[in-house]
C-alpha cells in the first residue's frame, strides 16, 4: 500500500508534504505533486501536514479521486526509481488525469 496525492493538490502544490517526507519520495509536476509508490514507506508523515487535505492512504482515497492512484503509479513507472526526489527536476508535464483538470486560479 501507499499514500496518494489527489485532486486538492492540483494547482496548489503547498510542498509541506515534501518537507516532512523522511524518504524523499514526493516528486513535482507542473500542477501537482506525486508520491512514488515504490519509494513510499507508508509512514504517513505527509498526510497531516497537507493544508488542503490532498494526501490519502490508498485504502482511504475517495472514490471520485481513484484516478489519482493511477496517476501517481503511472508517473512513477515512467521515471523508474531514481532513489529520491532531491536533485530531480520537476516533470515536464503532468499525468493526463491531472492535465485534464480545469485550471484553478491561485489565491493572492
Amino acid at each position: 500500500m501507499t499514500y496518494v496525492i489527489a485532486q486538492p493538490c492540483v494547482d496548489i502544490k503547498d510542498r509541506a508534504c515534501v518537507e516532512e517526507c523522511p524518504v524523499d519520495c514526493i516528486y513535482e509536476g507542473p500542477r501537482k505533486l506525486y508520491i512514488h509508490p515504490e519509494e513510499c514507506v507508508d509512514c504517513g508523515a505527509c498526510e497531516p501536514v497537507c493544508p488542503v487535505e490532498a494526501v490519502f492512504y490508498e485504502n482511504d482515497l475517495p472514490a471520485e479521486w481513484r484516478a489519482y492512484l493511477t496517476a501517481d503509479a503511472e508517473t512513477a513507472a515512467t521515471i523508474g526509481s531514481p532513489g529520491g526526489a532531491a536533485g530531480q527536476e520537476p516533470f515536464a508535464e503532468d499525468h493526463p488525469v491531472v492535465a485534464a483538470e480545469p485550471l484553478r486560479e491561485k489565491a493572492n
